[in-house]
């Protein structure tokens, strides 16, 4: 028997990823950047076990459907030429798939435990890709601070994986949380991002897009140039679900919260407080403030008709073992 622990941390898309190239390997049809958020995680513990009749899985304390993790782990157990059965128990500081990417931290923990405890010593970028094969967002998760997932170009996902760009105390900016629903979402990402190329007029535009989105934040970071990430941040929100809404049938992921916080985020700027909303496959709204700015920012988002609660966070580190 052998076990091992891990803790992952949610991340925020800013340049988003929607739609893939491929599914089997769970290849991204776009290259995305995120913030890793330090307030918001997943502590999993993957233990080896010859007695156990089957994999087994645990999710906040309630037992679910092992499938998909079992998949995930017959990748591992084929690398390390084992056949043991699992068992996952793993938990979330936050609403699991209610739009906070809980699938992204779960997966990147899952990937660094379940490597450790076969006994694979993998270098960070193959725990992405390895990470990728479960949520494509969770190969960014293996990652501290603000980061690149490359969509690659190879049929086998060799060169599809994230690289952090600058650590968290590079520039400590800051995430607040605007929580607008604690139940998990109808339809899932994966769900929603399938048949893009049939189901939506729009996606060949977005993809077409992609590079230049990318190419325009990549500088925006590397001058450290607040408005334009967050100009840029809120542009690509905006065009996620405007594909979204485009898609047959349209995904419309926004409550009357949702639109009311996007408002108040933009009421903010006008008056001075300079911050920035994003929003990924769910109601919840993402503040991006300047380093001292979210208290501020999550004091006024707390006003808001709908929003259960507020969550201010910074950047957060690497995957870890613990």
């Amino acid at each position: 028997m052998s076990q091992a622990s891990a803790r992952a941390h949610s991340n925020i898309a800013l340049i988003k990823y929607w739609g893939k190239r491929q599914t089997h390997l769970n290849l991204p049809a776009v290259g995305s950047i995120s913030v890793t958020l330090d307030d918001l995680y997943t502590d999993t513990t993957v233990r080896f076990d010859d007695t156990l009749d089957g994999d087994c899985a645990r999710i906040g304390g309630a037992e679910v459907d092992v499938a998909r993790f079992s998949e995930f782990v017959d990748i591992v157990r084929a690398e390390a030429g084992i056949d043991t059965r699992v068992a996952i128990e793993s938990h979330n500081n936050f609403p699991t798939g209610a739009g906070l990417a809980s699938s992204a931290s779960g997966f990147a923990a899952l990937a660094l435990a379940t490597a450790d405890a076969a006994g694979l010593d993998l270098t960070p970028r193959a725990l992405s890709i390895l990470a990728r094969r479960g949520s494509g967002s969770a190969a960014r998760s293996i990652f501290g601070g603000l980061v690149e997932m490359h969509r690659g170009i190879t049929t086998d996902g060799s060169d599809a994986f994230a690289e952090p760009m600058l650590d968290a105390s590079s520039w400590p900016l800051e995430v607040v949380v605007a929580i607008t629903d604690n139940t998990s979402k109808k339809i899932n990402s994966t769900a929603g991002m399938s048949h893009l190329d049939t189901r939506s007029d729009y996606y060949e535009a977005w993809v077409n897009r992609a590079e230049d989105d990318l190419a325009d934040m990549r500088a925006a970071i590397a001058a450290r140039d607040f408005t334009a990430v967050g100009a840029l941040s809120e542009m690509s929100a905006l065009k996620l679900h405007a594909l979204m809404l485009s898609t047959r049938p349209g995904l419309i992921y926004w409550n009357a919260a949702t639109v009311s916080a996007m408002h108040a985020v933009r009421e903010m700027r006008a008056g001075g407080l300079e911050t920035y909303f994003t929003i990924d496959a769910g109601p919840q709204l993402k503040a991006l403030c300047a380093p001292g700015q979210g208290a501020a920012v999550a004091a006024e988002l707390a006003r808001v008709p709908g929003v259960l609660d507020t969550r201010l966070t910074g950047l957060g580190p690497n995957a870890h073992l613990r």
